[in-house]
C-alpha cells in the first residue's frame, strides 16, 4: 500500500472520477429564507394540506428534514408552487418551534411517543354523560397530557338530558376547570353552541374524546361550513360508536376568532412518556412543596415533600388529592 507523508503533492493522490458529471454532494443545506409561512390542516398518506395566507396549497416534506414530521397545527415554512391550483406541489423545508404538543402512547407500555397537534393552547375533552357512560379514567388521562404538553384543559360534558352533570364535576372541582354542560335540545337550537363558542373565542383548541360522545356533531355546529360525516351508531353492548374522524383536521371557528382541531375518536390514551415533573406545573400552589422532595420524586410516595408541605397549611388537600390521582391514572387502565 503507497504511503503518503505530511507534504503530498495532491496529483498523487487518486480520486474517483464522477461518471455522472453532476456537482458532489454537500452537508451544506439551503435556508429558505424567501420561504412561506403556513399552517398545517391535517396530514394524509404523506400529502399535507397547508393553508399560506388566504389559500389551501398541497405539499409534501423534504428529504432534508429527514424523520422529522409534521402534524396538525404546525407552523412550516414552504416553498415551491403556492398558487394552490388542481395538482400543484409545494414542498416543507422547515418546521418551527412548537409552543405545545398534544402526545400520547399506543399504550403505557409502549415507548413511542406520537404528537396529536401542535400549538394548540387548549384541550377539550368532550365526554358524554349518558349513552355511552362517562369514562372518568380515560379523562383523567387526557387531562394528564393536556398539563404535560402545556395545553389548558376544557371539560364539555354533552346529553345532559341523559343524566345529570353534578356527580362527574364534583370529582373535578377540585381542579378548577372550566367546563360547559350541552343537552341535544341545546344543541339543536344553537344555544349550547355558543357557550362553547365563547370559551373557544381567540384560542386554538383541540378537540378530543371517544367515540359516540358527540365531538365530531359538535364541531359540526361549530364550523357548519366543513360538514363531517357523525356517528351514526352506539353499539348497544359496548356502549362505544363507530370511528368517523380518521384523522386530525384544524377548520376555522365560525363565528369567533380561532381554531378547532378535530381529533379521531380515542380508544386509549398512554400516557408512557409523561413526566409527573411537568405535570406538577399545572399546580402552582402545590409546585414550591417540592423542593424538599427526594429526586426523581413521583409525588405519590413516602418520602415526598408535599404531605408535609399540606399538612402545614400550605395548600388544600383536596390539590393534592388531586394531583395524586391525576398522576395514579398512567398506572390504570383507560377503562378501570
Amino acid at each position: 500500500m503507497r504511503r503518503y507523508g505530511k507534504h503530498t503533492d495532491e496529483d498523487d493522490i487518486r480520486s474517483r472520477p464522477n461518471r455522472k458529471g453532476n456537482r458532489p454532494r454537500t452537508h451544506i443545506r439551503p435556508k429558505h429564507e424567501d420561504a412561506a409561512e403556513g399552517l398545517v390542516l391535517t396530514v394524509d398518506r404523506g400529502r399535507l394540506t397547508c393553508l399560506v395566507e388566504d389559500r389551501v396549497i398541497t405539499a409534501m416534506k423534504a428529504r432534508e428534514l429527514g424523520r422529522k414530521a409534521a402534524v396538525v397545527g404546525d407552523r412550516v415554512a414552504i416553498v415551491g408552487d403556492l398558487s394552490g391550483k388542481k395538482d400543484t406541489l409545494a414542498r416543507i423545508v422547515r418546521i418551527e418551534d412548537r409552543s405545545s404538543v398534544l402526545r400520547r402512547t399506543a399504550d403505557d407500555d409502549d415507548p413511542y411517543e406520537r404528537v396529536v397537534v401542535a400549538n394548540a393552547d387548549q384541550l377539550a375533552v368532550v365526554t358524554a354523560l349518558a349513552d355511552p357512560e362517562p369514562r372518568p379514567r380515560l379523562i383523567d388521562r387526557c387531562l394528564v397530557a393536556a398539563y404535560d404538553g402545556g395545553l389548558e384543559p376544557l371539560l364539555v360534558l354533552t346529553k345532559s338530558d341523559l343524566a345529570p352533570p353534578d356527580k362527574l364535576l364534583e370529582l373535578y372541582g377540585d381542579l378548577d376547570i372550566p367546563y360547559v354542560v350541552t343537552s341535544r335540545a341545546e344543541l339543536e337550537s344553537g344555544e349550547a353552541v355558543e357557550r362553547v363558542r365563547e370559551q373557544l373565542d381567540g384560542r386554538i383548541t383541540a378537540f378530543v374524546g371517544h367515540s359516540g360522545v358527540g365531538k365530531t356533531t359538535l364541531v359540526n355546529a361549530l364550523v357548519p361550513e366543513e360538514r363531517r360525516r357523525t356517528t351514526g351508531h352506539v353499539n348497544a353492548v359496548t356502549g362505544r360508536g363507530r370511528h368517523t374522524t380518521t384523522s386530525a383536521l384544524a377548520l376555522p371557528l365560525a363565528g369567533a376568532d380561532g381554531w378547532v382541531i378535530d381529533t379521531p375518536g380515542v380508544r386509549s390514551f398512554g400516557l408512557a412518556h409523561v413526566d409527573p415533573s411537568r405535570v406538577i406545573l399545572a399546580f402552582p400552589d402545590l409546585e414550591p412543596g417540592t423542593e424538599g422532595c427526594p429526586r426523581a420524586c413521583s409525588h405519590d410516595e413516602p418520602d415526598c415533600a408535599l404531605d408535609d408541605w399540606v399538612a402545614e397549611g400550605h395548600a388544600d388537600p383536596a390539590r393534592l388529592y388531586s394531583l395524586r390521582r391525576l398522576l395514579a391514572a398512567r398506572e390504570r387502565t383507560d377503562g378501570d
